[in-house]
């Protein structure tokens, strides 16, 4: 059994790198599982197994959990928003952006709704499980993580967030890609005009070939040492803005300075800075790590009712979204993107607009990229609701 702390890490991001290279490195049936069954996913679930072997002693290796944990998601925080230049964002143009909005607002009233009608199945606390999920399916891995800090979620409840994430999640990547078929149909059906969707992607593609840029030694160096010192200064601002407003927590108040700094950062040189996206995910498989070796197996009993409510949020989801389509007159490309830049994020939002055409690809990371904004505070609203709505 380990009991000393570094150990203990040095084991977890050693378990991390064998799985990032073996999905990279996957061909043939291999490369079909890490499709449905991402390297992130089997991250959280291979800890947890090693936590129910009882692999390492969480007495004594909690020391280095506390210390990490939390510090290392607010660098990740910041990692991860420096891509997102608003301005960019913004060129997506009116329509494109609305439907991102109606697949976030669909999304947070299916979670809602799926908790009034299954509380009494998970439980009246599965609040906090299902506000973690929120973040990943407004924003990604990173926002349910961030939600995770903010709410002081327990590691179980992550747990059965993970299992809806890779179950109903994989199946909704499925039937998104089969829909692309329909679009000439759909499009008819709600009178969507394209016309701006066609000029926007072909400028977006122009615009990411001329600031391509490689990562180097140098720009790692500098995105890593501006994350920890964002996360070692927010720890105390957020810290003594709990103190002066006495409203929330202070974790809340960490993760809001994190993201503002980040996004004011991301319209400097330093969001131009090649390898943000490297570093926050060598980030994110630290912390899921982390979070997933506090967490039992043996504490996922209720997983099946758990995975029947996250099925009830995507159809809730899916049947608002239509009524909006129809109202809207939004084409299927930017309904299904939009979806899954919510639900999916960066790592397939971009996969399903380029199964559309090769030079969409850029719209569908930009959506995504919004989604990492506004994921943890709207999740954490949608979460606040929910524990309204618990008694």
């Amino acid at each position: 059994m380990i009991t000393d702390g570094f150990t203990y890490v040095a084991v977890l991001l050693f378990m991390a790198g064998v799985l990032v290279t073996l999905e990279k490195a996957a061909k043939g049936a291999l490369a079909k599982f890490f499709k449905y069954v991402p390297a992130v996913v089997l991250c959280y679930l291979i800890a947890m197994l090693l936590c129910t072997l009882k692999v390492w002693d969480l007495g004594e290796t909690k020391a280095a959990y506390s210390a990490l944990k939390n510090n290392l998601t607010y660098a990740m925080i910041f990692a991860m928003l420096l891509r997102c230049d608003i301005r960019k964002v913004l060129r997506l143009g009116p329509k494109m952006l609305l439907g991102f909005f109606s697949a976030t607002l669909t999304i947070m009233i299916g979670f809602i709704a799926a908790f009034l009608i299954m509380k009494r199945f998970i439980g009246s606390d599965a609040w906090m499980g299902l506000g973690a999920l929120c973040g990943s399916w407004i924003g990604g891995s990173g926002n349910m993580v961030a939600v995770q800090a903010a709410l002081d979620i327990a590691e179980a409840d992550m747990g059965y967030a993970l299992v809806i994430d890779s179950i109903d999640y994989s199946l909704w990547v499925m039937f998104l890609l089969w829909a692309i078929q329909l679009a000439p149909r759909f499009n008819k059906w709600t009178g969507a005009d394209t016309t701006r969707l066609d000029e926007v992607s072909v400028r977006l593609t122009d615009e990411a070939k001329l600031n391509a840029k490689p990562v180097t030694l140098q720009s790692l160096m500098l995105l890593i040492g501006c994350a920890f010192l964002v996360s070692a200064v927010a720890t105390g601002v957020g810290a003594k803005l709990f103190e002066l407003t006495g409203f929330s927590d202070k974790a809340t108040w960490t993760v809001l300075f994190v993201t503002a700094v980040a996004l004011v950062c991301a319209l400097t040189p330093l969001g131009k800075v090649a390898g943000s996206n490297e570093v926050s995910n060598l980030l994110l498989y630290a912390v899921i790590g982390l979070l997933a070796s506090r967490a039992s197996l043996l504490e996922l009993g209720d997983a099946p009712a758990w995975i029947i409510t996250g099925f009830i949020v995507l159809i809730i989801h899916a049947a608002l979204m239509l009524l909006l389509c129809k109202l809207l007159k939004l084409d299927l490309f930017t309904a299904g993107v939009a979806s899954l830049a919510n639900i999916g994020g960066t790592a397939s939002a971009p996969v399903l607009a380029g199964s559309y055409s090769g030079s969409l690809v850029p719209v569908g990371i930009l959506m995504a990229l919004m989604g990492y904004v506004v994921g943890t505070p709207l999740a954490t609203l949608c979460a606040n609701i929910m524990k309204l709505l618990a008694a």
